[in-house]
């Protein structure tokens, strides 16, 4: 089923799913993709009245995405292209070398290196993309076991992921996955996203005692919750 509704100039259209469950969510993809999930026997208008709710943060990930494949579109894999890190641009330097069997990145001295035997741009983004990965896994892992001392339940198990939609997720089997782009955002808000997840060890759902854990962990989660919201656009290869 397909509604729609004006907000604003612009006009919000979105389909409506039905299904056996007992709230009501939202998803937004690209290029402009707005699905509605409802419970069953759930009115139009009351779809409307909820879906309408939600109008800001609708048009605000719309924005989002199409930033994002903007980005996307322009990012080019050349020497003095800025690429970030925990927060931080860092210039890309690229090193041709004949013998170079294996492409590989390396962080040295404030500047991105690939040593590469080919600067064709895919050759170079999947060598920075391995980087990123690894040390995403190992930078969360070091904040897991940081932040473990507050919680009583362990994870069964820490994977890094290519997480389209999230920063980060918790399984009901205890798995904590997590987006290896996360690892460009700085500090205080990587940190924001390890114990955010690490809650719903807890907690498998967004309940009030779910954000007070939180915010016993991190009392200014709040400040690092929006950094993200208004920033995490950035962070893509």
């Amino acid at each position: 089923m397909k509604l729609s509704y004006d907000y604003g100039t612009q006009t919000i259209e979105f389909t409506t799913i039905f299904k056996k469950r007992k709230t009501l969510t939202i998803e937004v993809e690209a290029p402009k993709t707005i699905t509605v999930i409802a419970p069953e026997g759930t009115t139009e208008d009351k779809i409307l009245e909820t879906v309408k709710t939600k109008s800001k943060w609708i048009v605000q990930k719309l924005f989002e995405i199409r930033e994002m494949e903007y980005r996307k579109r322009v990012r080019q894999y050349v020497n003095g292209e800025a690429f970030i890190y925990m927060g931080r641009n860092y210039s890309l330097q690229i090193v041709q070398d004949d013998k170079v069997s294996l492409p590989e990145a390396k962080l040295i001295r404030g500047r991105f290196y690939v040593y590469t035997y080919s600067k064709d741009e895919e050759i170079v983004r999947r060598a920075l993309e391995n980087w990123y990965k690894d040390k995403a896994e190992e930078k969360i892992r070091e904040r897991v076991k940081y932040y473990q001392s507050y919680f009583d339940i362990k994870p069964a198990k820490i994977s890094i992921k290519d997480q389209q939609k999230r920063w980060g997720s918790c399984t009901s089997k205890k798995e904590l996955l997590f987006n290896w782009k996360c690892i460009m955002a700085p500090s205080p808000v990587l940190d924001y996203i390890v114990v955010h997840e690490m809650c719903h060890l807890a907690y498998m759902n967004h309940s009030k005692e779910f954000w007070l854990l939180l915010k016993r962990v991190l009392p200014d989660y709040e400040d690092r919750k929006n950094w993200l919201r208004n920033n995490g656009i950035k962070y893509d290869l």
